[in-house]
């Protein structure tokens, strides 16, 4: 099979994977933000689910982290990419990023 081609699939899941890891970090803090309106709407002290909070709070570090090494990841595989030997860019045309994650083509492109 031809390198781009097998590249191409790699970005596809790499691309993927990148809107995941966001998607679940956006979630995370609208979370956050309900969990803290829904406080107010009961009229309960910030002692009330404190601990519901920090551990939320930690899973939002996790999601960070893991935002940082997928951010390394691809760095990787760009190099990867070009030792051996490819020299296109690999990029979603027209697609806004949640398309990506829809399953949509990827094309490459000479650069």
């Amino acid at each position: 099979m031809e390198k781009v081609f097998v590249a191409q699939r790699v970005a596809k899941k790499l691309f993927a994977t990148e809107a995941a890891v966001d998607g679940a970090f956006a979630e995370a803090a609208e979370l956050m933000s309900e969990m803290l309106a829904a406080r107010k709407d009961v009229n309960v002290s910030m002692v009330f689910a404190d601990e519901a909070q920090v551990k939320l709070m930690e899973a939002m570090k996790a999601l960070s982290e893991a935002r940082t090494a997928m951010v390394g990841l691809h760095g990787q595989l760009d190099e990867a990419k070009l030792r051996l030997g490819i020299r296109t860019k690999l990029q979603v045309q027209d697609k806004p990023a949640h398309a990506v994650e829809a399953g949509e083509r990827i094309t490459a492109r000479a650069v």
